[in-house]
């Protein structure tokens, strides 16, 4: 089997309501899909959201890295998947969310060749359901407190605030009443997506941390030095999210203590492979593992989460896949999150099958 065609796509997802963190709102998601053809007549597809301000790639920048990339990339086997992570990396430094689209296609490829789930592609099957963690999004602390109510409510044990887009004092009021709303079953995280100066974030950790599992990000990803600073007077656990981009930046975080676990994006790392190998170091150094897709990719890109979260080996705060942010999806077969838990799909491949007359309706 061998890669003969690579096509591209920017598409337009728009929001089932507007996601605020950070100061920043997105109504809609710029993804970029890649569609890739082999020799028997397979389709495999990959999907990445673009993040300027945590890759430095626009969705124009991606379509024209793996532009760049397919002429190289056609005649190779698409399980080869270390050949073809050297060979990306050979020709093209960094792009690291472009080669999560090509590489995501390839997974989808093999495994559908192999007639086997993407999870046992990677470290092999160890659960088939996940813990999907609800983000507290809108930034008003009535409406946040009272979903927050109702998701408890519902079974969900998985949430984080979004913070960092308000001034601290309100951040921390909303925290703490959030707490309040739901029992201590519920693992509550709060994000602040580098949004904060050191002393903003050490005025919140001090006054708020006490009702948080985890705080992400609090100041800028390539802020280990502050990261560790706050840590220290934290009384919960800091994770890092920005500031992973490498094996080297994971070890820095641990060896400095300025994070006891971490957010493991594949368009960060470079794909699905690498983050899988993420989760692998992270248990290696007795760290905790989140996985997120970005703000918001349909289930394409969410499978593939999905399907690193079934090989991993641990999964201690949750899975974040982004698409029921979405207003509608692109698939036949979506992902559905049901008190507070998603079944990995079990199908060859990504386990989803594209819809392409309801992707055309959302392209560029």
């Amino acid at each position: 089997m061998k890669i003969s065609k690579i096509d591209t796509k920017i598409v337009d997802l728009p929001l089932s309501r507007p996601f605020k963190m950070s100061g920043v709102e997105i109504t809609v998601s710029e993804n970029v899909f890649a569609r890739v053809e082999t020799d028997n007549g397979l389709v495999g597809w990959g999907e990445a959201s673009s993040s300027p301000a945590m890759t430095g790639e626009t969705v124009e920048s991606m379509v024209a890295a793996i532009e760049y990339l397919a002429p190289f990339m056609v005649g190779r086997d698409p399980a080869a998947f270390q050949e073809n992570l050297a060979e990306m990396d050979w020709r093209l430094y960094g792009n690291a969310s472009a080669k999560t689209v090509l590489e995501m296609a390839f997974y989808d490829l093999a495994g559908k060749a192999a007639q086997k789930p993407v999870s046992e592609l990677l470290g092999g099957t160890k659960r088939t359901q996940v813990p999907i963690v609800h983000m507290l999004a809108t930034g008003d602390i009535e409406i946040d407190v009272a979903e927050a109510a109702g998701y408890a409510k519902a079974g969900v044990t998985n949430m984080k605030i979004k913070v960092g887009g308000k001034p601290v004092a309100q951040d921390i009021e909303r925290t703490i009443a959030i707490r309040q709303a739901v029992n201590d079953s519920v693992q509550l995280s709060a994000d602040c997506n580098q949004g904060w100066s050191r002393e903003e974030a050490v005025t919140f950790a001090k006054a708020a941390s006490a009702s948080l599992d985890f705080l992400e990000q609090p100041v800028m990803g390539h802020d280990v030095e502050g990261m560790a600073q706050i840590a220290a007077v934290s009384s919960c656990a800091i994770a890092a999210d920005e500031g992973l981009h490498s094996v080297g930046d994971v070890h820095k975080h641990h060896d400095l203590g300025a994070a006891e676990g971490g957010s493991i994006k594949m368009i960060k790392l470079g794909g699905l492979t690498r983050a899988y190998e993420g989760t692998v170091l992270f248990e290696k150094l007795g760290m905790k593992v989140n996985l997120a897709g970005k703000t918001a990719e349909s289930s394409v890109s969410s499978a593939a989460v999905l399907q690193i979260a079934a090989a991993a080996p641990s999964i201690e705060w949750g899975v974040s896949p982004t698409t029921p942010f979405l207003k509608s999806d692109v698939v036949e077969n979506p992902i559905r999150v049901i008190k507070g838990r998603a079944d990995v799909p079990s199908g060859p491949g990504l386990g989803v099958e594209v819809n392409e007359d309801a992707l055309a309706e959302f392209v560029r």
